[in-house]
């Protein structure tokens, strides 16, 4: 009897997910809630033939060298900035991951921290907490930002920011949108406006950011970006944390330049304690919980498990980020 391939996960994932791998592969699951060290990964991933992989984890070259043996790489997550993707490819490795599955859960959120940077739900949290509602009402206190019927402007069209597009949509608002490619038939479908970066910046009440992380991305929002927005504006993050220059936020933010920021990614994860960041009361950080959901993760799980599965196989997988290596196995 041939002895199963093996494969090593990460980080514990849902139970029904692992069972599945379990019926094809000898599994080794990481147990720690911290993610195992570069030195610990490949070690583990030496004689492995698939490894399941989320954001905290470096695929690079040194780990691919490190697994002459492996078959697949399935990445739990859209994001695939930790993975060495064209050095998968020259290896012939598919590299699976998880986009169509979460990308409802993730507008939620940012749409969540939307509401919450405009209306000034998690500043107001905070004072009540801290003891200090003594007057019931006061006409002049806590007053925000609407956001019914205002201009929402999505950078980056992909699923994540057409779904924060449709959710504007139903809060009556204006939707504009910058993106590489433009989109025609979404703009006729949702009544949405195609402008330059630029015209978003100046117009957006709201600038919701849903760009993969790339050489070309890292600090795509930077000082001179920020002060192309409005002093009301709102900036929303549920994309990566670099993305997003963190000292030109920061001070954006303590100088008003903007009025607030909503950000579910930082730079770096986790935001240390002594980030000035925190000290600021016109910002909510939650901690990257965007696909956070049960149902969400369960399909992202079960995704990347039928994925590594599959790359064990030899089959095509449901969801791969680079599809050349079979045409490259092909020749």
């Amino acid at each position: 009897m041939n002895a199963k391939p093996r494969v090593f996960v990460t980080r514990e994932i849902m139970q029904e997910a692992q069972d599945l791998i379990d019926q094809h592969a000898d599994m080794e699951v990481w147990p720690d809630e911290e993610p195992p060290s570069p030195d610990i990964l490949r070690e583990k991933v030496a004689g492995a033939q698939g490894v399941l992989t989320n954001i905290m984890d470096r695929v690079d070259a040194q780990l691919l060298d490190a697994a002459p043996g492996l078959k697949v790489v399935s990445q739990l997550a859209v994001g695939l900035d930790n993975v060495d993707v064209a050095g998968a490819t020259a290896r012939g490795i598919p590299v699976g991951y998880t986009p169509g599955v979460l990308a409802k859960a993730t507008a939620d959120v940012g749409f969540a921290l939307l509401m919450s940077a405009a209306r000034r739900i998690g500043e107001s949290d905070r004072w009540v907490r801290d003891g200090q509602w003594t007057l019931a009402f006061h006409p002049m206190r806590w007053l925000g930002m609407d956001i019914h019927e205002k201009t929402l402007g999505i950078v980056g069209l992909g699923q994540i920011g057409l779904e924060m597009a449709r959710r504007g949509r139903g809060f009556d608002m204006r939707i504009i949108y910058y993106s590489r490619t433009r989109r025609p038939e979404l703009e006729a479908e949702y009544g949405l406006e195609y402008v330059d970066l630029p015209t978003l910046l100046a117009e957006a009440d709201f600038v919701s950011l849903h760009v993969p992380l790339t050489s070309e991305t890292r600090h795509y929002i930077g000082e001179a970006e920020l002060r192309q927005m409005k002093s009301t504006a709102v900036l929303i993050n549920v994309a990566r944390g670099p993305v997003v220059d963190s000292a030109a936020l920061y001070t954006a933010l303590k100088e008003r330049w903007i009025y607030a920021a909503g950000l579910d990614v930082t730079d770096p994860e986790p935001i240390p304690a002594n980030d000035p960041l925190l000290t600021l009361p016109n910002v909510v950080i939650s901690p990257h919980v965007g696909s956070a959901s049960l149902v969400s993760r369960g399909a992202m799980c079960m995704l990347a498990a039928r994925n590594l599965v599959a790359g064990l196989e030899g089959r095509p997988l449901d969801r791969c980020a680079n599809p050349e290596v079979y045409e490259m196995k092909k020749d």
